[in-house]
């Protein structure tokens, strides 16, 4: 198995494995996965496999995918996830 593609397993089951009303961050999947730092290539994996629940995916700070922030705030409230202004609102 190629680094590469050990790198895309490992991202796809923590993907896979979350539940509906997770919320992680691209590199929360990344270190998860084994592989801090690596937080851009998981965005990639999400943009090339598909099946996978890249709604539970945002940014560090929280922000919503740029190019539908609709649609991702529409599926995260879905599963009772609360978004404002184009962020996940976290509740302290």
């Amino acid at each position: 198995m190629t680094e590469r593609a050990g790198f895309e397993d490992a991202v796809v089951a923590v993907l896979t494995a979350t539940v509906p009303g997770d919320v992680l961050s691209y590199g929360d999947v990344a270190a998860e996965a084994g592989y801090p730092g690596a937080a851009r290539a998981v965005g990639n994996i999400l943009s090339r496999v598909g099946g996978l629940p890249w709604w539970r995916v945002v940014t560090a700070s929280g922000r919503l995918i740029p190019h539908d922030p609709d649609e991702h705030a529409r599926r995260l409230a879905a599963e009772g996830v609360t978004c404002r202004n184009g962020r996940v609102v976290v509740d302290r």
